[in-house]
């Protein structure tokens, strides 16, 4: 295939995928600042509230194979328009549910337009960073980081100013789409050949996406371990006051977040395959003082370590998904499809575990499949591919 050789172009695409980046992150900021207002006027319970954000996955990994075809149909730069301004104005939904039904149908909507938009964000950026030679994914993933905290941000102000979140909802959906509708005006615009065949609506992801999205597993079910219970591990078994347990998740948002938008200098220096072996090192060292640590310090050190050691690793798997064999998109969707799903079993099973055992058994787990990227690092190794631009 063709390759257009426009520097410029590329270059500009390179920053409007980062602002699409940022929209996307965003969208899930506004949205999780505001679950207890949605939780109360949708009148559920704490375990109905679990059943319902339960969607959101579901809904994503039913419609991440679809984007591919939708790309393969009107070329990248419509088909990420379309599939983002579905996204920001589904934030709409969840706030206007008026009981437990609507909440799970309409958090499967978003759930859904989430995963459409993010696959096609993704296999955009991919194509991008082939283009220009270096590593780009990394810092895109830590920008959607950024706009995650920038709708947090504006959620919160929105909540102690006592706004409804369907009026907060309403204006942040609005302008997130204008937005996201401009910036998407300056992304590659991408079109297959005229014989190349189109995507399946749904089909099973490549081996390849397989492999790939076994090493995601590991890293998002690291994360997801660490996000829900790295407080609760300090208050359970370092017997840390409430405050001090806060500050550990804060801690690990913070390290991944800083190593993700540095992380591409450390990919174009080092190499994926490099950088993610040394990544899974530092996790599972990380791991290690989080199980052996005799007080809040060490296991906060810790649980920065696993942040900075699965920083990089999502999307390095995104992007080696994207150079694999056959159609870039559907590998993407099969590799988001099985990271999602770690991101969603991972609290329950270390609950389980510590349910059974205790939280350092459930971090022993944790440590070991840290340790696992370090092993299956070669996956990740990528192959070149083009595609053709206008």
């Amino acid at each position: 295939m063709l390759v257009t050789d426009d520097t410029t172009l590329v270059k500009r695409s390179r920053y409007a995928v980062a602002a699409v980046f940022c929209v996307h992150g965003s969208v899930t900021g506004s949205f999780a600042t505001r679950v207890p207002w949605i939780q109360e006027h949708a009148g559920v319970s704490a375990g109905q509230l679990g059943l319902a954000l339960a969607f959101p996955a579901l809904g994503a990994a039913l419609m991440m194979p679809l984007a591919a075809r939708v790309s393969h149909r009107f070329g990248t730069r419509t088909a990420l328009r379309g599939l983002l301004a579905l996204w920001t104005l589904a934030l709409i939904l969840p706030s206007l549910a008026p009981g437990l039904l609507t909440l799970c149908a309409a958090l499967l909507i978003y759930g859904g337009t989430a995963g459409m938009a993010d696959v096609a964000m993704n296999a955009l950026g991919v194509e991008v960073e082939h283009r220009l030679n270096k590593s780009i994914m990394s810092g895109l993933h830590g920008l959607w980081s950024v706009g995650a905290l920038l709708g947090s941000a504006v959620g919160t102000v929105a909540a102690h100013a006592g706004l409804s979140a369907q009026i907060h909802h309403a204006v942040a959906a609005v302008v997130l789409t204008v937005v996201g509708a401009v910036v998407c005006q300056f992304v590659l615009n991408i079109h297959p050949e005229d014989d190349e065949e189109p995507p399946a609506r749904f089909a099973l992801p490549p081996k390849s996406a397989l492999l790939i999205g076994a090493v995601g597993f590991c890293a998002v079910f690291a994360e997801g371990a660490s996000l829900d219970w790295s407080a609760v591990y300090l208050r359970d078994i370092l017997d840390s006051s409430a405050g001090v347990a806060a500050g550990a998740t804060t801690g690990f948002a913070l390290t991944m977040a800083i190593a993700r938008i540095t992380g591409d200098a450390v990919v174009d220096r080092f190499g994926a395959v490099r950088t993610v072996r040394w990544s899974g090192v530092i996790a599972a060292l990380g791991g290690l003082l989080v199980v052996l640590a005799p007080n809040a310090i060490v296991a906060m050190a810790g649980f920065g370590l696993i942040g900075v050691g699965i920083a990089v690793v999502v999307p390095l798997a995104f992007a080696a998904a994207g150079h694999a064999e056959g159609n870039s998109s559907h590998a993407i969707a099969g590799v988001a499809t099985i990271t999602y799903a770690s991101g969603l079993v991972a609290p329950s099973i270390i609950g389980g575990i510590a349910q059974a055992s205790n939280l350092t058994i459930s971090f022993i787990v944790v440590t070991a499949l840290a340790a696992g990227l370090a092993v299956f690092a070669p996956v990740l190794r990528t192959r070149s591919r083009t595609r053709v631009a206008d």
